[in-house]
């Protein structure tokens, strides 16, 4: 089914349902099948398919790993409505390392509006109040001025759609996220108490609605199958700082570490594992990680990606 055709089902057939505060509502009824997002992953790159910059201002950092990569234009076509997914889930400032860097967002945006895309947006189903956390992150104020929609979830309507797991079956999504050409995923590295880490692949959760911590019953699997779900076209790391305990929500500058360091890859696996390298933590021993290795959505092995090490 191609893309139009799959609007008009959606349109007729998905059940909308009103999202009450940050959890939104898990709504009833049948379930639609979700178009699958795999081919919005699969870029064609020659060289190097992860960059690794450090040592330089944000925007900076930003543009050079997109461009050690070949530069958005590879990933980002003329008309192309974009969808980048910051993680704002907290109400904290930038330099707490709870939430993306507001000016690697930024950058991603006007990056995208270059390559030609005709809509770019930026959301996030934060965990504290939405309004707090898109204001306090500093992430709304960056996307606006940069002519982005940066709109609340709760404003909006999630669709109840057939995601195919082994644990999530069903599951009420952001409607946009089903109907956009691309996804870019732009997390900052964190520790977790329960996943260990959370980067990329749980950054998906942002994009959900309902009781999502009903799926911490195994959390490390419904990772895997968020991302599976959601196939990145590209994922970008923020790691100007770190948050390394007290994750995901942090608030002590002690555990901040700043590594100005962006990474930018296709393999949301392969980014997620090079980034545990920043807590001395072996991607081995992070179950979501094995379990998307085992999946097929990418590589523990990063170094088989060809990764170009740039200090600025």
């Amino acid at each position: 089914m191609d893309r139009k055709k799959f609007l008009k089902v959606l349109s007729a057939g998905c059940l909308a349902v009103g999202l009450p505060g940050c959890g939104g509502s898990s709504g009833g009824g049948k379930a639609v099948q979700a178009m699958p997002k795999t081919q919005r992953s699969k870029v064609r790159l020659e060289g190097a398919r992860m960059a690794v910059v450090t040592g330089g201002e944000p925007e900076a950092l930003t543009r050079r790993a997109i461009d050690e990569l070949g530069g958005m234009g590879l990933f980002v076509s003329r008309g192309d409505k974009v969808l980048i997914k910051p993680n704002i889930g907290w109400d904290r400032v930038p330099a707490q390392a709870a939430t993306t860097n507001p000016e690697v967002v930024a950058t991603l945006v006007v990056m995208c509006q270059e390559a030609g895309a005709a809509e770019v947006l930026v959301i996030d189903n934060t965990i504290s109040d939405a309004r707090r956390c898109y204001t306090r992150s500093g992430i709304k104020a960056a996307v606006e001025a940069v002519g982005a929609q940066i709109p609340y979830l709760e404003d909006y309507n999630f669709s109840k759609v057939n995601i195919g797991g082994e644990l999530i079956k069903e599951w009420p999504v952001y409607r946009e996220a089903l109907e956009v050409d691309k996804i870019i995923n732009v997390p900052i590295a964190k520790v977790h108490s329960l996943s260990r880490l959370t980067i990329g692949m749980k950054n998906f959760y942002g994009l959900l609605g309902g009781r999502r911590n009903q799926l911490h019953q195994d959390v490390h699997l419904s990772i895997a199958e968020m991302t599976a779900f959601f196939a990145p076209t590209l994922t970008v790391v923020d790691a100007v700082r770190i948050l390394t305990g007290n994750g995901p929500s942090g608030g002590s500058l002690s555990d901040v570490k700043k590594l100005d360091t962006v990474i930018a890859t296709t393999d949301p696996v392969a980014a997620d594992a090079r980034a545990a390298q920043f807590f001395g933590i072996d991607p081995q021993e992070v179950r979501y990680l094995t379990l998307g290795s085992e999946m097929g959505i990418g590589t523990l092995d990063f170094s088989s990606l060809g990764v170009k090490e740039v200090t600025l």
